[in-house]
């Protein structure tokens, strides 16, 4: 390694330039983290101990040479002339707006950014998904209405009597995606999925066949309910304000034990209660509850060692909530003048 350092000490010696484009050349080449010297650093690892002293003195004297070629050459390189207005090439020819994100994509990336905040990173599967992913895995009965044609667009299926591993369809929920990530990841685990889905439903101003789910998984040991109500209640705050508050009711979700079905007080009657909230001063926005032990079992998670929770919200019903969107087909009929009103600094 020493006559390596010798070599490449020379060649920065000698080396001499008076152009900007060269000069980049060579901090990528000696100085980059992925550069010549970075590199010796890296085998110096392998070094035998008692040549370390040796061989460290030597890369840290290379370095430190490149360092002040570097800066000596960029030091005597020219000015260039600045750009004028005429030829900045990335100037639009037309006075054109600047445009603004859909709604959905403001919520979307709002969502994460909170859950982020608290230790959950972003998980993605396929749209198209099995049966074994969508259903089975998540404690769905085989007989269960959820599976039925009527609920779920089917790109195959062995056969409509009974489902089967082997059927094809579009997924109805982020789910499937919790499944893969407990089929691949020992706990702990923390995770959100967020995601287009697909169920077989009329369109109306409340309803679509193609919507967006945020779900969310934690498991670990000593995973209880109350840290559940902790993180949706942080969630909510960070969401919708500071003063704002959450109940939850018993509900029933096939892969979760007990569920719950979360309110939030209306924020735009502040709990009094409106034609919004119906009067009552509560709005739902998501479903959740602690994972059902035959889930984790069937991820060959031990239930007995490891306890979870999980949640799963509409991004399209936050969105309506927060912006006060009366009808769900808007999101989806590109009109200008409903997708200019929203601006966002990111």
């Amino acid at each position: 390694m020493l006559n390596k350092i010798s070599e490449i000490l020379n060649e920065i010696s000698a080396y001499s330039t008076q152009k900007h484009d060269e000069l980049e050349s060579f901090r990528l080449k000696y100085l980059s983290k992925k550069g010549i010297i970075s590199e010796l650093f890296e085998d110096f690892r392998n070094i035998p101990p008692l040549e370390k002293r040796e061989i460290g003195q030597k890369l840290n004297i290379l370095k430190e040479k490149a360092l002040e070629k570097y800066n000596s050459l960029k030091s005597d390189l020219p000015e260039t002339a600045p750009i004028s207005d005429s030829s900045d090439l990335s100037k639009p020819s037309f006075p054109f707006p600047t445009g603004s994100r859909h709604p959905i994509s403001i919520v979307r990336k709002e969502i994460i950014e909170i859950f982020n905040r608290i230790g959950f990173v972003v998980s993605e599967g396929p749209e198209i998904e099995d049966d074994n992913h969508v259903f089975t895995k998540l404690n769905f009965a085989p007989e269960h209405p959820a599976r039925d044609m009527q609920d779920t667009f089917y790109v195959s299926r062995i056969s409509a009597e009974d489902s089967s591993p082997e059927d094809i369809l579009l997924r109805t929920h982020t789910s499937s995606v919790q499944v893969r990530v407990m089929e691949g990841q020992k706990p702990p685990i923390r995770t959100i999925s967020p995601g287009r889905v697909f169920r077989n439903e009329a369109i109306s101003a409340r309803a679509h066949c193609i919507f967006h789910q945020v779900e969310g998984l934690y498991i670990d040991t000593n995973v209880s309910f109350a840290d559940l109500k902790q993180t949706l209640l942080y969630f909510a705050r960070e969401m919708f304000g500071k003063d704002t508050e959450i109940r939850l009711r018993p509900s029933y979700f096939p892969f979760t034990e007990p569920s719950a079905e979360m309110d939030v007080s209306c924020r735009i009657c502040g709990g009094k209660g409106c034609n919004v909230c119906k009067y009552t001063g509560w709005l739902e926005i998501l479903g959740c509850g602690m994972v059902h032990p035959n889930v984790l079992e069937a991820c060959n998670i031990d239930s007995k060692e490891y306890t979870g929770f999980a949640f799963g919200m509409g991004i399209e019903r936050l969105t309506m909530l927060k912006y006060r969107v009366n009808d769900l087909r808007l999101y989806f009929e590109n009109d200008l003048r409903f997708l200019e009103q929203f601006r966002t600094s990111f």
